[in-house]
């Protein structure tokens, strides 16, 4: 079924690789031909990923609200929204003086044959001051079209979550996880509607990196599947459909092997982040090593997807998981996060 699906879409889009990221040529005609009917996005969570899924979807013109659990979380996720802000800004500025230079266009801002700087700027400064934050659950999520879960990846914390939720979900309303590592499975039970409920996965820099890897559970309805991955092209991602629950998805279940195989690297002394990452940005011509993805991801998000690691034995463990965390944690006890902290594995200020 959803197969079938897949090829009715994704065939019927063009895709152009350019340096790294996806451009949907067809993008803008096929968009402004389609009434879509999601107008109100709430984001729970206003981390690395979930600041970026807020300003993307308010960009791309959809009325956004960000729901937070504490007035301290609001100090956290504000300074996040007012980089984001500069980060779109460069990239616009990027793409209109080196759009022509391999990997310099950001394709979830724009693609090339209808860029206007104008227009985009002016769309970044809508978003930027149209997100709105709230700490009253229920008062956030009202007439919600879709709610993207985006909390720490923490079982428990993702389940108390969805406990609350669960009483005041409207019946219009889609729910689906942002996890990076999880199932949608593992809390399809505790959702209101199992039948509305599945995952959205996104990349880091989320403008740049424009993918969203959509995937169903067993009580997903095939309809809400559609819709979700109508919804990724609305806010310009390309939407990779998953067609088998899969932890991981399709890209981390390629990437988190290759960070941990890093990670490792450094936690049992072999060698140091610099020179982890050199080894593989000479060695193989790509751009970034794993301690730089990293500091990118934060290093507090990578704590707890690698806490559900350490659980493995260690005899059938393929990595140090406990030194890794060891190693971890003394960076995150000493504030340094990554980049959004201005320091992580390497330095930003």
């Amino acid at each position: 079924m959803y197969y079938f699906f897949a090829q009715q879409e994704i065939y019927g889009l063009t895709f152009i690789l350019d340096g790294g990221t996806f451009a949907m040529s067809s993008y803008e005609q096929t968009t402004k031909q389609r009434r879509y009917k999601m107008k109100k996005i709430v984001v729970a969570g206003g981390g690395v990923l979930g600041s970026q899924i807020a300003f993307q979807s308010a960009y791309c013109g959809f009325d956004v609200t960000i729901w937070l659990r504490s007035q301290g979380s609001i100090g956290r996720t504000q300074p996040k929204l007012d980089s984001l802000k500069v980060k779109y800004e460069k990239a616009i500025e990027k793409m209109e003086n080196e759009g022509d230079k391999p990997g310099s266009w950001s394709y979830g801002i724009s693609d090339k044959e209808n860029f206007s700087k104008e227009e985009c700027i002016n769309k970044v400064q809508k978003a930027y001051t149209g997100i709105k934050i709230e700490l009253d659950l229920k008062k956030a999520i009202s007439d919600a079209d879709l709610i993207i879960e985006s909390m720490a990846e923490d079982k428990n914390q993702k389940i108390e979550f969805y406990k609350k939720l669960n009483p005041i979900t409207e019946e219009k309303t889609i729910v689906v996880t942002n996890s990076s590592t999880m199932l949608p499975s593992m809390f399809a039970k505790f959702t209101k509607f199992p039948e509305k409920y599945l995952s959205l996965h996104f990349a880091n820099e989320i403008w740049y990196c424009n993918t969203a890897e959509v995937m169903a559970q067993p009580k997903t309805d095939s309809k809400y599947f559609d819709e979700v991955l109508e919804f990724a092209k609305a806010i310009r991602m390309v939407p990779l459909p998953v067609l088998k629950e899969k932890a991981g998805y399709l890209l981390n279940s390629m990437l988190v092997p290759f960070l941990c195989a890093g990670m490792d690297l450094y936690a049992t002394g072999i060698s140091d982040p610099e020179s982890i990452d050199k080894a593989w940005t000479i060695g193989t011509g790509a751009p970034k090593g794993p301690f730089q993805i990293l500091d990118i991801v934060g290093l507090t998000t990578v704590f707890n997807i690698n806490k559900q690691f350490e659980k493995i034995p260690s005899f059938l463990a393929p990595f140090h998981f406990k030194d890794i965390g060891k190693m971890l944690k003394k960076y995150i006890d000493q504030g340094k996060l990554g980049v959004n902290s201005g320091e992580g594995f390497y330095k930003y200020k």
